[in-house]
């Protein structure tokens, strides 16, 4: 990881006529530029031959303009199973796929990654970012930026700085010392900046210190007067809130059309008040934005083409696999598919993998493959059996398309209709899911007084169903013509995404027949969505049927006992895990724990895998036979899994952070800002497993944790024995698998400084790479430390002088190998 500070990226010629550009343009016309002129685009001014920008969500998937299952998707793995490859290369051709995604569907600007760290387990975006470790974080992030860039899309390092958890995030003042600052969360940025040159940084909700992101100090120093950005600084949306950020380094408000710029940030410049120098920067480095990505006549984008194309299916099942983690196999994995002739697949989320995390990074696949759909395909249907086990569920799930005639069409889906005031039909689509979200588009939801949800709905069962919807505003169900419930919900909290993304839910009991069509309506009023304005979202379908929770654990005992292998899959749900809200608990939620206890003891072949995006209690893990963590693996997720379970595929995933065995031991915790609204970040520079050294606590699974299907030795370090500041030390690390199948590993290096005249970790990651032999092979891992890595934040970085001992092994407390190595002053 070379840290070096750089000039700004600029072309003589080119910056000239960007300049002459900005010289046609009125007052007026530059101050438009520095909004958006909708939800996703920005503004196009004819006369200089620039056309729209769109931007789209993608840290692993791009949804671009309209969230349209119509418009489906790639729902790659998320960023904590990309992590846990800890391989660059994979970081970089995701970042690549996401760019040809873009590309396929008009998209300029790619809004990742997301790089905020994983400074506490309740962070309730965890799965969207990569780890604990800023090095390790800053690798796969620059690796990620260069691969979308390459193909000719811009890429947008989120959240700048310490957003790293949810609760308030649009008021939350984060307190946090000058050391953590630098050596923690602007470290994780850093590279992404200095190396891969990101032409984007988007800006966080939160304040920093007393300021808020977007009118912060630190848009400028570090990211523009050291590590040379030449990008454009764009808000997370509404996240500029006065005309004093205009003033700061902030360059691009989103969305619009409407904020505080516009015609205030005119009169301002008029006044004085703003320099229209500031202005012409900020418009600059937008025009130069347009240059790259291809929206700015008489200049070359970057790429007219994608550079780097592979098959995003096969890519999205290697990937998944890749950053699954075994943590545990006491030599049942893996299995025979040709001997092994019974499996009970147990677990609501085999049948319903959560996929991806909730929130503004969500994608919608064309297709999802779950563990019970790839379990099936490698054993056989015949030889699968399948129980619920235990109800995960919360709120409402969607109906299966394939239960529902669009009463219009006669086409499997729903009738959406926007009407007025008066009941005329304004806007209507024909949609194939009930799980709907509109971010601007044509559907002219402001103007709309009523939204109509109409189809044919056919129960694939019979019995007592909760039919319902999940929104905010007044809503009506009708079952058949007949009112059958009416409800007006208010969102929880203040937090606009959360109350569009994962709204509270209203249900009423409805008998149904197994074959017997019914006429569902639902009507939602619009103007009680208030502040949400023209974006609307909405789940229409039944909620978690109301079962025994102990007759549903004794249907999965029993089909574990008849069976040869158990394979319980557990997870959270978009209650737990989803952007606008922490979490409170890091158990499973319902009753897994119960569940996978009793499976457990039902068959001693019993092996859970891990649906979640990041860490949940496993109290249960010395009971079972196998473990795997698969995250919210993508939409390939079930064969990935299958992949790994019958051996075709190493399990190649380490984790990237800490485990807990149980809450209370989880040393940096907090979430929550005080009565003040200030969240102090009082740890300074010990998160994760910095922190777990430091308390002295063992975990569940440590840091860089994971095993494979074969064994390795650590044999031979060889390394100089002194450095000067500034200077990247080579090490070769021989290892040898000693095993019987070609496998994978991750080598990690971890420095120390005994005597250290400052508070330093017990142990810290400076490198790391992922090696690869056959059965029998001896390779050698080369790796580079840079020296700035040994260094600490002083008002500059301070080089102490002296002995530090390098630390080399396959995780944060495995480490064989050791070599000392003398700092000495130029």
């Amino acid at each position: 990881m070379e840290l070096l500070s750089t000039a700004p990226n600029t072309d003589q010629s080119s910056d000239a006529r960007l300049k002459s550009l900005l010289a046609k343009l009125t007052l007026e016309e530059k101050v438009q530029l520095l909004t958006g002129r909708d939800f996703w685009t920005t503004w196009p001014i004819e006369k200089i031959g620039l056309r729209r920008m769109l931007f789209s969500d993608g840290p692993t998937g791009v949804r671009g303009e309209v969230w349209d299952e119509r418009q489906p998707s790639m729902n790659f793995p998320s960023a904590a199973a990309i992590s846990s490859s800890w391989d660059p290369a994979i970081a970089d051709r995701l970042g690549a796929a996401s760019a040809v995604e873009a590309r396929r569907k008009g998209v300029d600007v790619v809004l990742g990654p997301t790089i905020n760290l994983h400074r506490s387990p309740l962070g309730g975006r965890h799965f969207e970012a990569f780890s604990e470790d800023p090095v390790l974080t800053a690798e796969l992030a620059a690796a990620y930026v260069s691969g979308v860039q390459r193909n000719g899309v811009g890429a947008t390092p989120k959240h700048y700085i310490a957003n790293d958890s949810e609760t308030d995030r649009f008021a939350v003042d984060v307190k946090v010392g000058d050391r953590p600052l630098r050596e923690l969360y602007l470290l994780a940025f850093e590279k992404a900046i200095v190396e891969s040159k990101a032409w984007l940084v988007m800006s966080a909700y939160n304040s920093i210190n007393g300021a808020t992101a977007t009118e912060n100090e630190l848009l400028e120093t570090p990211l523009n007067s050291e590590w040379g950005f030449d990008g454009v600084v764009i808000s997370d949306w509404t996240a500029v809130r006065s005309i004093n950020s205009a003033n700061a380094s902030q360059d691009l408000a989103m969305p619009g059309p409407d904020g505080p710029w516009g015609e205030a940030l005119v009169v301002a410049v008029k006044a004085g008040q703003v320099p229209e120098a500031a202005i012409d920067r900020k418009v600059l480095r937008i025009l130069q934005l347009a240059a790259r990505v291809g929206a700015l006549e008489g200049f070359d984008a970057v790429a007219a083409e994608p550079a780097d194309r592979e098959d995003p299916i096969a890519f999205a099942r290697e990937v998944s696999a890749a950053g699954t983690v075994m943590v545990k196999n006491d030599g049942v994995l893996p299995l025979d598919p040709a001997s092994v002739k019974t499996v009970a697949v147990i677990g609501h989320n085999a049948r319903y993998a959560r996929t991806q995390g909730g929130g503004s990074a969500t994608v919608i696949p064309a297709k999802i493959v779950t563990p019970l759909d790839g379990i099936r395909a490698a054993f056989g249907s015949d030889n699968v059996t399948y129980s619920v086990g235990a109800v995960v569920q919360e709120g409402i799930a969607e109906l299966p398309l394939e239960q529902l005639t669009n009463p219009v069409t006669g086409t499997p889906g729903v009738r959406v209709r926007f009407l007025d005031a008066n009941g005329e039909e304004l806007f209507a689509e024909d949609r194939r899911s009930t799980a709907l979200v509109w971010f601007g588009g044509d559907a002219p939801i402001a103007a709309s007084s009523m939204v109509q949800f109409h189809t044919i709905y056919t129960p694939d069962e019979t019995g007592t169903v909760r039919l319902g919807f999940s929104t905010v505003g007044h809503g009506r169900i009708f079952v058949n013509g007949i009112l059958a419930h009416e409800a007006t919900v208010e969102a929880v909290g203040t937090d606009l995404g959360a109350a569009l993304l994962a709204p509270p839910a209203v249900s009423v009991p409805v008998k149904v027949c197994e074959g017997i069509p019914m006429q569902l309506r639902v009507e939602l009023t619009t103007d009680s969505v208030g502040a949400l304005s023209n974006t609307l979202g909405i789940t229409i379908g039944v909620e978690a049927y109301d079962a025994d929770p102990d007759s549903l654990i004794k249907d999965a005992v029993e089909a574990a006992r008849a069976a040869e292998i158990a394979v319980v899959v557990v997870g959270t749900n978009s209650r737990v895990e989803s952007e606008g809200y922490d979490r409170t608990s890091l158990e499973l939620p319902g009753q897994q724990d119960r569940l996978v206890h009793a499976v457990a003891g039902a068959n001693p072949r019993t092996i859970v895998i891990v649906n979640s995006g990041s860490p949940v209690l496993m109290p249960w893990r010395n009971e079972v036979a196998a473990i795997l963590i698969g995250y919210f693996g993508g939409q390939e997720f079930g064969h990935a899994l299958t992949d790994i379970l019958t051996g075709a595929t190493e399990p190649g995933g380490r984790l990237p952070t800490t485990w807990p065995a149980t809450q209370e031991d989880v040393p940096v915790l907090n979430v929550t800002p005080a009565a003040d609204g200030t969240l102090t970040y009082d740890e300074g520079i010990h998160i994760g497993y910095r922190a777990w050294l430091k308390a002295g606590t063992t975990p569940a699974y440590e840091f860089g944790y994971g095993l494979g299907y074969t064994t390795w030795t650590t044999d031979s370090v060889d390394a100089p024995a002194e450095t000067t500041p500034g200077a990247v030390v080579p090490l070769s690390v021989a290892l040898t698998n000693t095993g019987a199948r070609a496998g994978k590993n991750v080598v990690q290096v971890y420095a120390e400084k005994p005597g250290s005249a400052v508070d330093r970790p017990v142990r810290w990651l400076v490198a790391s790479t992922p090696v690869r032999a056959e059965a029998g092979e001896t390779t050698t891992a080369t790796l580079e430390v840079p020296t700035r890595l040994l260094a600490y934040w002083d008002n500059g970085w301070t080089y102490e002088p002296g002995n530090y001992t390098l630390r080399i092994g396959t995780s944060v407390t495995d480490l064989p190998l050791q070599t000392t190595l003398e700092l000495v002053q130029n």
